[in-house]
């Protein structure tokens, strides 16, 4: 097992993660890596961001449409190719390596915070 490194609670608060709905998702045919472009709205005062991911093996960008994910929406933009990411869509590898996105398991408000 590798060692984690340990951050203290204080930083862990400074991570903004929030809740959004993707809007509109169109293919990355530019990027390195099989990737989708992705519009996801906040609402509020964050409003709708962009940003890129390598979800295609188990997404297309229409059935990504609706679909709420969290985000780390308090990173500086990040050139991506010809995308301007500006929040980082969170997921996790499955057993070949490959995105699964994190969501709430049922409708929430967006713009909600992590806690």
């Amino acid at each position: 097992m590798t060692e984690t490194a340990q951050i203290t609670y204080a930083q862990f608060e400074l991570v903004d993660i929030r809740v959004g709905r993707i809007t509109r998702a169109e293919p990355f045919p530019e990027a390195h890596q099989p990737a989708i472009k992705l519009w996801v709205d906040f609402g509020g005062d964050i409003g709708e961001k962009r940003s890129s991911a390598q979800l295609t093996k188990h997404y297309t960008p229409e059935g990504l449409i609706g679909r709420q994910v969290l985000a780390v929406v308090n990173f500086p933009p990040r050139q991506i190719g010809k995308v301007m990411s500006e929040v980082l869509v969170l997921g996790v590898p499955d057993a070949d390596g490959e995105v699964v996105l994190i969501g709430p398991g049922h409708d929430v408000p967006l713009g909600g915070k992590l806690f």
